[in-house]
């Protein structure tokens, strides 16, 4: 069984309540930080840690937090990014439903150590249940000390407010969290200045996601030298997984990253396998704006080496013959699923949701959409998968944030590793209306990789 650091307590009935969690250890990272560490302690176990950022991009927390700029008699923010809108992701969900305290109490230390008095947690709009629950929490915590002026007696003072979104894409990219935030249009800001120099109202403000924030508890409970024993290089520590797709046992998963991917999908500990004894056709890691992979380049990369559970192993081998691990947005496909009509799907969603500030994605998303749908449905032409290469291409780079890029990738990855597919619809318009192109080669053994020359 592997190791858990964030859920190691979820079974465990009432932890959603302040008293449980208090029971069972509870704000003795935060006892720990505000009385022993001191701020700078905080940050420099956090650094060791190795933490990345669990919401998609992978960036260093401790680097991130160590940018905020300082001015004096200017405030610090925190925002917490609750706003989990990647398709195939829910496990930010999942810790704030289920295990509020824990993010209350990861938001109270990351406040400490960044020097925020207030902070604040931007939370999707269609999780119209789970703010009741995080101000229950907020309230619990401030009744018993552990938030307002004066906590603990340490002199430190924090605020958390909970802010609803109104059920945006666009509003998990940071700066048009920020805005949104500020009762503005939810449209990304041109960077510079980064959000550590000018975020919230001009403010120093760092973003983080809400399993990252979470992430800090167990870092400062074990320290950073004990975090990074858990998982493996430089993918430290657990990851939560949100499984879903065509596999035997959907739903959240914290692995340490040290697993492989074909152990992820079928061990009973985890996925299960696939449902109804189907094969596996394709797969994508890390939520839907990162690249699809046949089932032969999931579980071996193109070297011949076995795929691992982590940052660096998923990405290898680059977008050619690679993925990410992004917000670990597990989504597995079987025999059955058409890849044509996938990528449209992710296309439709990324041309509703595209804030239209940049043209590129403004018009090309609606494109893609279209020249997939003609595809799809009966209508298309080879040259179509020419042109969409070329749309998806002149997005992706071109735009002030990255929902151009998010786009772009999963129609550049179906092309790349299911060209024949694509072909198939097209050069079988009625056959492709009533069956689907199949498993066909997706799942063969790969060539062996040619020695290298001496």
């Amino acid at each position: 069984m592997g190791r858990k650091l964030l859920l190691d307590k979820a079974h465990i009935e009432g932890i959603r309540y302040y008293d449980t969690y208090r029971s069972n250890g509870g704000y003795a990272a935060a006892e720990k930080a505000l009385k022993t560490l001191g701020p700078d302690g905080v940050l420099e176990e956090v650094k060791k840690s190795g933490l990345r950022g669990r919401g998609g991009a992978g960036f260093p927390t401790g680097l991130k937090w160590s940018f905020i700029a300082k001015p004096e008699g200017v405030p610090r923010y925190l925002v917490c990014n609750a706003d989990e809108s990647e398709p195939g992701t829910f496990k930010d969900r999942y810790l704030m439903e289920f295990i509020p305290h824990l993010l209350i109490e990861g938001l109270l230390i990351s406040s400490f150590a960044l020097g925020a008095n207030s902070c604040y947690i931007y939370i999707r709009g269609e999780y119209a249940w789970i703010p009741d629950i995080l101000e229950q929490a907020i309230a619990e915590a401030k009744n018993k000390g552990w938030l307002g002026k004066n906590i603990q007696g340490t002199g430190f003072d924090l605020e958390i407010y909970v802010q609803r979104g109104a059920g945006a894409y666009i509003c998990g990219e940071e700066t048009a969290l920020i805005e949104s935030l500020e009762g503005k249009r939810g449209n990304p800001r041109i960077k510079p200045p980064f959000p550590a120099v000018k975020g919230l109202w001009q403010s120093p403000t760092v973003v983080n996601n809400v399993e990252t924030l979470a992430a800090v508890v167990p870092i400062i409970n074990i320290g950073g030298d004990e975090y990074i024993k858990f998982g493996t290089g430089k993918s430290t520590g657990t990851k939560l997984i949100s499984a879903c797709g065509n596999i035997n046992k959907p739903g959240v998963y914290e692995i340490e990253m040290n697993i492989s991917v074909e152990e992820f999908i079928y061990s009973d500990e985890y996925c299960g396998g696939i449902k109804n004894n189907k094969r596996l056709k394709a797969c994508i890691p890390g939520g839907s704006s990162v690249p699809v992979l046949p089932a032969n380049l999931l579980l071996k990369t193109a070297k011949g080496e076995t795929r691992m559970m982590t940052y660096e192993s998923l990405a290898d081998g680059g977008f050619a013959t690679g993925s990410m691990l992004g917000s670990g947005g597990f989504i597995v496909m079987d025999e059955d699923q058409c890849i044509v009509r996938n990528t449209l799907t992710f296309a439709r969603f990324y041309h509703h949701e595209s804030c239209g500030q940049c043209s590129p994605c403004r018009e090309g998303t609606g494109w893609m959409k279209k020249v997939l749908q003609n595809i799809e449905y009966g209508k298309g032409k080879m040259s179509d998968i020419d042109l969409l290469w070329d749309i998806q291409r002149k997005i992706e780079g071109n735009t002030i944030c990255p929902l151009g890029d998010a786009a772009a990738w999963p129609v550049a990855a179906a092309i790349r590793h299911f060209r024949d597919e694509f072909e198939w619809h097209v050069a079988n318009p009625q056959e492709s209306q009533t069956r689907n192109f199949g498993l066909a080669h997706y799942a063969d053994p790969l060539p062996a990789p040619a020695p290298a020359a001496v």
